[in-house]
């Protein structure tokens, strides 16, 4: 007989749009999760969504409260805090796609909702689950310069929130753990082209430890580009995250030749491609949600990533208000407002 730690967990997704139908693949992928229901408030496009996978169409996400074990939500951003509040009050579970809230507010209340009812709360950054970002990690170590730039053409689907929170956040996300010092200063621009909400954003972060981070993110660009490259004194790492893919420079040799018509440089250098385990991010995520959810009912005390969650959503705010208020460069000192204290 199996315990209840062993039988299938019961998974349910809120929202039954682009992200939403990722999340029900997802799922449905895993064989020891069973897709339990989808909840969308357009009543025929969840049945539409939850036909091929046999399961349940509901329209109300309180619906979903001792059907399921965990759930995705994929709901416009304005109304993640509710849906999450609920389901976590009653004990689910929930992987809450990024940005958590449009508010440091109410994205602390959730996590103390979390904490009080015991419930696991992830959010959805899902390039942290990226292969090449966790093998940068273990290469990046003294960086001087990251550059980092996520591009793509408009979706309309997603013009409410700013190319900050609709992009920029991942990046935001991994710049900030991958340097271990604090950042000081920021410098931020933006412009719409498609929406009334800023479609291009550039920020520059000046670290304490001298780390420069220069971070573009566009949905103007009719290309897709993914890429972050990190200088630091012995290599030039540059990855990709779309292919999952990183290639490390490394100077080997260098000397210059002069005579009467020129001077000529040479370099000699050579490329080390690391060896990628690639799988699909999302998949990874909510199997990382699964194995939490699993822990929380044995009894175990389940750590959140708080601190980093609530720090990428409020520098994310910061550049927000200050490309609104036309306010390009800020310097903080002591309580900035990504500050452990301040989130």
């Amino acid at each position: 007989m199996k315990s209840a730690d062993d039988r299938k967990l019961r998974a349910g997704v809120v929202g039954a749009g682009h992200m939403g139908q990722y999340h029900m693949l997802a799922y449905a992928e895993l064989w020891d999760i069973e897709l339990a229901a989808v909840v969308d408030v357009d009543r025929e496009r969840a049945a539409k969504v939850a036909a091929p996978y046999d399961t349940r169409a509901l329209v109300d996400h309180r619906d979903l409260i001792g059907v399921v074990d965990l759930a995705s939500v994929a709901v416009p951003t304005e109304q993640h805090f509710q849906v999450t509040a609920d389901l976590l009050e009653a004990g689910v579970g929930v992987l809450v796609e990024k940005p958590i809230t449009p508010t440091l507010e109410e994205a602390r209340d959730l996590f103390a909702i979390a904490r009080r009812s015991g419930a696991v709360l992830h959010v959805g950054h899902v390039e942290r689950f990226n292969g090449a970002v966790q093998e940068l990690k273990k290469i990046v170590e003294r960086p001087i310069l990251i550059e980092s730039r996520r591009l793509g053409p408009f979706a309309p689907r997603v013009q409410k929130d700013s190319v900050v929170m609709d992009l920029m956040i991942h990046d935001l996300d991994i710049v900030l753990g991958l340097v271990d010092s604090a950042p000081r200063r920021l410098t931020a621009m933006g412009s719409a082209v498609h929406s009334g909400a800023s479609d291009i954003a550039n920020v520059q972060i000046g670290f304490e430890s001298g780390t420069i981070a220069l971070i573009t993110a566009s949905r103007a660009t009719e290309e897709k580009i993914r890429t972050l490259a990190v200088t630091q004194p012995d290599a030039y790492v540059v990855l990709d995250y779309s292919e999952q893919d990183i290639r490390i420079h490394r100077r080997a040799a260098q000397e210059y030749t002069l005579n009467r018509e020129s001077i000529r440089y040479r370099r000699a250098s050579f490329v080390e491609h690391v060896q990628v385990h690639k799988d699909n991010p999302l998949k990874l995520e909510i199997l990382n949600l699964v194995r939490a959810v699993r822990r929380a009912r044995a009894g175990e005390r389940i750590v959140l990533a708080e601190t980093e969650d609530l720090r990428s959503l409020a520098m994310a705010l910061e550049i927000e208000r200050m490309i609104r208020d036309g306010r390009c460069e800020a310097a903080y000192s002591n309580n900035p407002p990504w500050s452990a204290h301040s989130a």
